[in-house]
């Protein structure tokens, strides 16, 4: 078989594009041999000379032999002789019967193989199947081994610097870069377990040196980031995970995933998919007289890993550290090159920070540039809006003025406008009030849904109290909890709820009881004023208290302000779009559930109806949907997993789809966007229900982040430290 020779005229304006071309085109090892070789001619005194090899026939090592070689052949060839390379003191056949001596039978307990697979067995257990990386884009199921690259590069002080820190801990220069790029992944989300994949000569005797071939193993470097160390203690870890690591170098890669047998996908790398290089082997020399000869940079556009940093170290003419260069090759399934290069540029910067100060926990290596922590820290939380200084009760007596005829509130048949919506608030405000109700004073609510329900919590708050709202449904020793922890002054009741229901030693106001009614009747239904409150009511008084689900321990109570509501108000009108009295918005979820403020606040703050109906008939399904089309609902906010058993075409007459409460599918989005505006919707109790909002979204467009902050809130992330999180980080 013949080495294809390929000479070709080529204008220098293409030759970039003829060298990748050439360098793509894939080996079909069963036919061809495992290199071929290119000449382009630009000129008759210029001329570039391409070698493609597989790796299975050379290595990074084998490009100075390589090069002397042909330097030596094309000489002699000029000169109408035989090429006279000196015999070579071994072949790599040598090679490949001196490994498999060393190595011994594999099912031999005593052999070097059976060692060496003992220890990587255990040095890798329970290493994690995928290192989460900050990726712009979710995992395909096939990855295209598609890449791009970016170049970086360290200074000279740089440079010293990092030796500096090696020769104090006994390390070498690639054990500090591989700290740094451990520490960054760290901070930037993929957790404190860390595999580093990393290429090793595999020369191990002086009489391989001269040998064209492939002689690189890979060795997977773990690296334990856990516990906030300084940068000085993670290098103590690094030199003793890859001193043993060198010791047990021998066994090939190929076989060690064979015998590890992790999980294996075609979307990604085994055992590792970070891939650490250092460049330090003998540079190719071209030596021919009369030619003048230089590198032609050529790129591949393939990336075998999710992310393949390369260091080439250089030095003076004096031997000393003069900066050293690096690129970053990445997948493109994965990251956009902006993405990458800000990691580069990250990886620099946490290296001048340890060089400045080793002793620094991770957690406190600042990763971001002045322009990055600007635009997090104000471009990003940009989102000052004027709204009026209101209660909760006062942006509905606002709303109530402007439109006192609209349907306020739907309840079955019945329909309640804005005017006597707020006179009857009123005057449960006035008894609550003479009832000894006003600021930081707690009433609960255990009413059913209704139009009770609603005039009761708006009264609570026109006396300057704070609602507590009781699932009645909830079980009775979680109800005995709220009541017992939150101490309300008293607890208004409703339609027929059981005193049991509530506990002994709960003062009760029945709402609906004839002793009631007559009362309230006796109350004048203008508003209320501060000179008839206990005190007046500001914006840092307590509007309402939300118990949490005690999920994650015991439920615990929020107190919430005033002070947010008047914006999440704005921001839900504003994304809903509720500001007619044609929008009716169903009030969905449980009262003790902080998803029904949004309700209220939408409709009742925009001149909406608000449209309440029996638990019963909320249950998700057909019946939903029908109450949903019945009462001709246009503005909804479901959580998702409400969303994933209705139909979209049942619910046709929903103008905007509100999400909330828990992740939103990618799917559902597709399901549910098409025709209607569809937001997602996240944030804690503690933020006033509402944190971030995003859309409108659209089918396809993947699975949505959680948004951007609403109007007059700011959000950050951060990490467990209290600390900013790099933009981007971990998915």
């Amino acid at each position: 078989m013949r080495l294809e020779f390929d000479v070709r005229e080529t204008a220098e304006s293409a030759l970039s594009g003829a060298l990748s071309d050439a360098v793509r085109r894939t080996f079909d090892l069963e036919a061809d041999l495992p290199i071929r070789a290119s000449l382009f001619v630009l000129g008759p005194q210029e001329h570039v000379l391409l070698l493609v090899m597989h790796h299975i026939a050379c290595d990074g090592w084998s490009m100075a032999p390589l090069a002397k070689d042909l330097s030596s052949a094309y000489e002699a060839r000029q000169k109408g002789d035989i090429p006279a390379w000196a015999p070579l003191s071994a072949q790599y056949a040598d090679y490949t019967l001196w490994q498999r001596d060393v190595l011994g039978e594999t099912d031999d307990p005593e052999s070097v193989y059976a060692h060496q697979l003992a220890y990587w067995s255990q040095a890798l257990d329970g290493l994690p199947d995928v290192l989460e990386l900050p990726t712009d884009r979710p995992r395909p199921a096939v990855q295209s081994h598609q890449g791009g690259f970016v170049a970086f590069r360290c200074d000279r002080d740089l440079h010293r610097g990092l030796e500096r820190l090696a020769q104090e801990h006994g390390c070498t220069l690639f054990m500090v870069v591989q700290a740094g790029i451990a520490a960054l992944l760290t901070r930037l989300g993929a957790g404190t377990d860390i595999p580093i994949g990393s290429p090793i000569a595999g020369r191990t005797d002086e009489a391989l040196n001269d040998l064209v071939g492939f002689f690189v193993n890979t060795l997977v470097l773990r690296t334990d980031t856990s516990g906030d160390p300084s940068f000085r203690e993670l290098l103590r870890r690094v030199r003793e995970t890859d001193l043993t690591a060198y010791n047990h170098q021998d066994l090939p890669f190929d076989r060690l995933v064979e015998a590890l047998n992790p999980d294996r996908s075609l979307d990604r790398n085994p055992l590792f998919q970070v891939m650490l290089a250092f460049q330090n082997n003998v540079e190719a020399a071209w030596d021919i007289a009369g030619i003048s000869i230089g590198d032609e940079p050529v790129r591949s556009g393939i990336s075998k890993f999710d992310l393949a940093f390369s260091i080439r170290d250089a030095a003076d003419g004096t031997g000393y550290s003069n900066g050293f260069s690096g690129t970053l090759e990445y997948s493109t399934d994965l990251f956009d090159r902006a993405s990458a290069e800000t990691m580069a540029a990250r990886l620099v910067r946490l290296l001048e920070s340890v060089v400045a100060d080793p002793d620094l926990p991770l957690g406190a290596v600042d990763v971001l540039s002045s322009a990055e922590r600007r635009r997090v820290l104000s471009e990003w939380n940009d989102t000052a809006t004027e709204v009026p200084a209101l209660t909760y009760p006062e942006l509905f007596e606002e709303q109530a003025g402007r439109t006192p005829d609209a349907v306020a509130v739907a309840f079955e048949d019945l329909e309640v406008s804005y005017a006597e919506l707020n006179a009857r608030a009123n005057r449960l405000a006035r008894l609550l009030i003479a009832r000894g109700v006003g600021p930081e004073r707690i009433v609960g609510l255990a009413v059913p849904r209704s139009v009770e329900m609603v005039t009761a919590l708006l009264a609570v708050m026109k006396a300057g109290g704070a609602y507590l709202p009781i699932d009645t449904k909830y079980p009775a020793d979680r109800i005995a909890y709220m009541l017992q922890d939150a101490e309300p002054a008293l607890v208004l009741t409703a339609g027929g709820v059981d005193a049991c229901t509530l506990g002994a030693g709960v003062e009760r106001l029945v709402l609906d009881a004839p002793e009631t009614r007559e009362e309230l009747a006796s109350y004048a239904a203008s508003a209320v004023t501060d000179a008839e409150r206990l005190c007046p009511v500001s914006l840092a008084h307590p509007a309402y208290v939300i118990y949490t689900s005690g999920s994650t321990g015991r439920p615990k109570g929020v107190v919430v302000t005033h002070a947010g509501v008047a914006s999440l108000a704005f921001q839900y009108i504003r994304a809903a779009g509720t500001e007619d009295a044609h929008s009716r918005v169903l009030q969905f979820s449980s009262p003790s559930f902080d998803m029904h403020i949004p309700d209220v606040l939408m409709a009742l703050g925009a001149g909406a109806a608000l449209v309440m109906a029996d638990a019963d008939t909320l249950l998700p399904g057909p019946e939903l949907e029908r109450l949903v089309d019945g009462h001709r609902i246009t503005h909804l906010e479901l959580p998702p997993a409400v969303l994933s058993v209705l139909s979209p075409d049942a619910l046709s007459g929903v103008r905007t789809l509100m999400v909330a409460g828990e992740a939103l599918s990618e799917e559902l989005i597709r399901i549910w966007a098409p025709g209607r505006t569809m937001i997602n919707a996240y944030g804690p109790t503690e933020s006033t229900v509402c944190a971030t909002m995003t859309g409108p979204l659209a089918g396809g467009g993947g699975v949505p982040p959680i948004g951007r902050p609403n109007l007059n809130t700011r959000v950050y992330v951060l990490d467990e430290g209290l600390r900013l999180v790099p933009p981007g980080s971990g998915r």
